[in-house]
């Protein structure tokens, strides 16, 4: 893998307090508390106090590692501040730092757990006021946003794979091995672009994201990877949020008030085609880390994401394809070679006490990958054993090792036509269920036991 086009930034203490000067030369005021939002990339809430007032911060930090789409955070800065300007329901833009990167924005006030609404029909109510904002948000012109570079494709190809080619440098530049499932994903998807749609739109991409309080919904949030595409990409990627984090009504539901709001149709072949699509960038975007991952970054988190976003491609690719697969034997598990030196790990690990709420976080990821440890010790040997034996029978060739019959069938992947689609279908889907067998009964496994195909009828 090369080394990353942008070095990760650095958000050691002299960084924060390069930041801290940043923000109060901003604001004129003076931070009175700045406390590290515990997630796997740098934010913090800050209260700034000035004449008297007090007034709530959000500091967007930027991601560590090399895994950023539009590596230039200030992106989105850009961007939040169109769709300010114009109505929509995010935050307010106050500022860019550029050393370290950070936005400068208003604190959106409240949380996404819809178990915070006080019954079913407040949930409801909120989560029709959401999808009324993404309605205004896919009607505004899209002049403003090419205006500040964004890409403003054209045709129903471009439109289709803005996200596809979007994603293509990073994922081509940091590739750290075969990925036959990705490759075989990504020429499907170019040969089975939807025809029936020339709609082009400012989307939020990954979508599914506002905060709530009180009964009301407050506003969006995230808008990292937004482009200008087709709107059914938000409601496909909404749909795969709904898993982790419910939108608060059946989303089939949700799609009949965004018709009767927006006045356009939900069409179920086309989001699905861009759930298929998501999942596959999503999984191209964290390939090159989780193969080899480096310094810094947050491992368990993105393990978890490749795992379940595999997953959801499986589950897609043989939806839109109609292609059925067989049932799995399990795995036989069994006291691995190392269990007890992993075992100790672990107890040494769980004896760590940190000094910071951040730290717990990394320590409940270092559990995470110790579990990762103990259930691969276990089982993963018979999962590779029946992988090679599938390929090699498949390939008609013999292979020992498992980087040589990925390889080998990525190359024969990238030759095949699509009358080997079924069959294919069922080989990656094989490897890809037993993957599933070896890390689903695992934290990092989590994610991956909830994905679905949501209806939107």
């Amino acid at each position: 893998m090369t080394q990353p086009k942008h070095p990760t930034p650095a958000y050691d203490d002299e960084g924060v307090q390069r930041l801290r000067a940043f923000v109060e030369e901003l604001t004129g005021g003076r931070i009175t508390k700045m406390e590290r939002q515990i997630r796997w990339r740098p934010a913090w809430f800050a209260e700034i106090e000035k004449d008297g007032a007090t007034t709530e911060l959000y500091l967007r930090g930027d991601r560590a590692g090399d895994v950023a789409i539009f590596p230039e955070l200030k992106r989105e800065a850009d961007i939040m501040t169109v769709l300010h300007d114009h109505g929509i329901p995010v935050p307010r833009i106050l500022g860019y730092c550029a050393d370290p990167p950070c936005i400068v924005m208003d604190s959106l006030a409240g949380t996404r757990d819809m178990a915070d609404a006080a019954d079913d029909a407040t949930r409801v109510a909120i989560s029709q006021d959401y999808m009324a904002a993404v309605a205004r948000m896919h009607s505004l012109p899209v002049e403003p946003f090419a205006e500040i570079g964004m890409e403003w494709p054209k045709t129903r190809e471009e439109i289709a794979l803005v996200g596809l080619n979007a994603y293509m440098p990073l994922y081509r530049r940091t590739k750290g091995k075969a990925e036959p499932l990705l490759e075989f994903a990504i020429g499907w998807i170019r040969r089975n672009v939807p025809q029936n749609r020339s709609k082009a739109c400012f989307i939020q991409f990954d979508s599914g994201q506002f905060l709530l309080k009180d009964g009301k919904m407050t506003g969006l949030y995230d808008f990292e990877f937004s482009m200008i595409g087709d709107p059914m990409v938000d409601i496909a990627t909404m749909g795969m949020r709904d898993s982790v984090e419910p939108l608060g009504a059946p989303l089939a539901d949700l799609c009949r008030h965004y018709e009767r709001v927006s006045g356009d149709t939900v069409d179920d072949d086309v989001v699905n085609f861009h759930v298929l699509q998501f999942a596959v960038l999503g999984t191209m975007q964290f390939a090159g880390t989780v193969a080899k991952p480096v310094p810094g970054d947050p491992h368990s988190v993105y393990l978890s994401w490749d795992l379940s976003l595999r997953q959801l491609i499986v589950m897609a690719v043989c939806h839109l394809a109609g292609v059925k697969l067989p049932e799995l034997p399990p795995l036989t598990a069994r006291t691995g070679n190392n269990a007890a030196l992993i075992a100790k790990l672990g107890d040494t690990v769980a004896a760590i006490n940190g000094v910071a709420p951040i730290d717990d976080e990394q320590k409940r990821q270092a559990k995470d990958l110790i579990e990762c440890l103990m259930r691969a010790d276990s089982v993963a040997a018979e999962a590779v054993a029946r992988d090679l034996a599938e390929v090699s029978a498949y390939l008609g060739q013999g292979f020992s090792e498992w980087d040589a019959a990925e390889q080998a069938l990525e190359d024969y992947i990238l030759t095949a036509g699509p009358e080997e689609d079924a069959k294919l279908i069922r080989l990656l889907g094989a490897i890809e269920g037993r993957r599933m067998q070896v890390w689903g009964p695992t934290e990092v496994g989590v994610a991956g036991r909830n994905v679905a195909l949501l209806p939107t009828r």
